[in-house]
């Protein structure tokens, strides 16, 4: 299985049509790719808490639009990133969007975990509610956004709901990038499952964002990392090693709490 994460490089200079456009064209760029992910948040920024409200869109908006037809021209399995999706009631929430290879909305997810305690998207954004896997042809995704990667219950729910491949798409900080590397591992090894996590480059609304997207198997080495900057990160990897790993090491299976 051949997995392409597009590290996107979010330049406050550059308008939301431009990304969207610049992005569209970069999904198309992955054809022959299995699965193709992006970041979190990207259109806007995770940290530009302040143009959350005016380029939240509707589910079905431009984001949307533009991503689904690039998984279609493309012919690629498309985990979107993320957008600020403004629900019918005005609700905000970071919502998650995955194409399959026709073009079709296949599934969608709401942040669960909402960063930044009594401020930013914790204070502006409804909380989602439901675990979601993903059905993909070589393997069952896990969706994930960014500060859920400190929530191990979370990944151990989506693994119980059949996830062998837990996607991750991020707008983390560059000033806790130690813990972004330490916990992708760690959520891989406790869960026997291959991790994959996409994060931003550039700054948003003034903070530096990691980068260092990685793809981690499920004995928690590292097979591909990415730098800082804008990056397109394409590894190939075995989705049966998680059975594998799991018969030969069947610590699942010894379970006792939860």
């Amino acid at each position: 299985m051949r997995a392409s994460l597009i590290q996107i490089d979010v330049d406050p200079d550059e308008s939301v049509n431009s990304r969207r456009s610049r992005v569209a064209s970069l999904v198309r760029d992955q054809a022959g790719a299995d699965l193709v992910v992006l970041p979190e948040l990207w259109p806007v920024g995770a940290f530009a808490y302040d143009s959350f409200g005016t380029e939240a869109e509707a589910l079905r908006g431009p984001t949307h639009d533009a991503m689904a037809a690039a998984a279609h021209d493309a012919g690629v399995w498309l985990h979107a990133g993320s957008i600020v999706e403004r629900e019918d009631s005005g609700t905000l929430y970071n919502t998650t969007l995955v194409f399959s290879p026709d073009g079709a909305l296949a599934q969608t997810y709401r942040k669960i975990h909402r960063f930044g305690f009594d401020k930013g998207e914790a204070t502006m954004m409804g909380a989602g509610k439901d675990l979601v896997t993903v059905p993909h042809p070589s393997t069952v995704l896990g969706l994930a956004t960014c500060y859920d990667l400190r929530f191990p219950e979370l990944f151990r729910g989506l693994v119980d709901a059949g996830a062998e491949t837990l996607v991750v798409s991020a707008g983390w900080p560059e000033r806790r990038r130690a813990h972004w590397t330490l916990l992708a591992q760690a959520r891989a090894v406790e869960n026997q499952a291959y991790v994959l996590a996409c994060g931003t480059g550039g700054a948003h609304a003034g903070v530096p964002q990691a980068g260092h997207s990685i793809v981690v198997d499920p004995w928690g080495e590292v097979l591909a990392e990415a730098g800082s900057g804008e990056e397109i990160l394409t590894v190939d990897f075995d989705p049966s090693a998680v059975a594998t790993t799991r018969e030969r090491f069947p610590a699942l299976k010894d379970r006792v709490l939860g």
